[in-house]
């Protein structure tokens, strides 16, 4: 068996941004990626690829990295590490559809090491619809069930309790969507070797375009007015305030003095905040009554 080396990842999950990236082009039919080569002054870079202004999708990116180094400090002291240098690689997909009733999607697939040994892999897969539909949610955790129960039947409920815990916006009291799967620090301590940690990540990466795609194929092209509109801004606000005040991973990569615009990207174009709005219809109303954890979408 081939040994699972840190540039053996990282040119997987180039692999995976290409192929993800040719799979969005084809969906959406009129836009193509823009790519940005980088480099990061301590170590490593990456390829920043985004897209907007297409027919499904308004703003999106799908971002490689591999960065190394020495640690720095914050890192040390958030993970409870002792120094050393690290390599941090994975792909980072989020997607601003045109359509209020297509949902926002992101994922994440990652791998981390240091010079001392510790390794692990983290990732997910969550959706954040702007009106929840429950056949569509249904639909979103069957794929991701499926793919965790190829490894073991406890990855799914474990890893979706994992998502609705962290996709959580403590200030609204609300999830930032329907969840899906979380996973963070997978090394050898649950008993797994390093391949087979390996193995589900990729399955987890090959995972997102069929999930995305059938989120996604028939509300593309579904009318829409100007108050549906303005919900997805006013839900696009509260993306962002995830983003910006809850996400571990944007930290991690301002703290890694990553590249700003690249790890910015997951906000959207445009975004509102309405004093104390209120849901104005029945489908509105619906979808704030949905962003609660422990919901199981698979048998609601």
């Amino acid at each position: 068996m081939e040994e699972v080396t840190k540039e053996r990842i990282a040119d997987w999950f180039k692999g995976l941004q290409d192929s993800i990236c040719q799979a969005l082009q084809a969906l959406d039919g009129k836009s193509t990626f823009q790519e940005d080569n980088w480099k990061r002054n301590e170590g490593g870079g990456g390829r920043s690829r985004v897209i907007k202004d297409g027919d499904l999708i308004e703003k999106g990116g799908v971002n490689f990295s591999a960065v190394s180094g020495p640690t720095p400090e914050k890192i040390l002291k958030a993970l409870d590490l002792s120094q050393a240098d690290f390599f941090a690689t994975g792909v980072s997909i989020v997607l601003h559809p045109q359509n209020p009733w297509v949902p926002i999607i992101h994922m994440n697939v990652r791998y981390f090491e240091m010079s001392n040994g510790i390794w692990w892999f983290g990732g997910g897969i969550d959706l954040t619809p702007h009106y929840v539909i429950k056949a569509k949610a249904k639909n979103f955790h069957w794929h991701l069930k499926n793919t965790c129960d190829k490894h073991d039947a406890g990855f799914y409920p474990k890893f979706k309790d994992w998502a609705d815990d962290y996709f959580f916006v403590k200030h609204r009291n609300e999830t930032r969507g329907i969840g899906g799967i979380f996973f963070d620090r997978l090394g050898d301590k649950e008993g797994r070797s390093k391949s087979d940690q390996w193995n589900f990540v990729k399955d987890i990466g090959e995972t997102f375009i069929p999930a995305y795609k059938d989120a996604v194929i028939d509300l593309k092209s579904k009318d829409w007015t100007e108050e549906n509109k303005n919900w997805q801004r006013i839900r696009r606000g509260r993306y962002v305030e995830f983003n910006l005040v809850h996400d571990k991973g944007t930290k991690f990569g301002l703290d890694t003095n990553g590249r700003t615009e690249s790890i910015l990207m997951s906000l959207p174009p445009e975004a509102n905040w309405e004093y104390d709005y209120q849901p104005q219809t029945p489908d509105q109303k619906e979808t704030l009554e949905s962003l609660k954890k422990g919901i199981d979408w698979i048998n609601a």
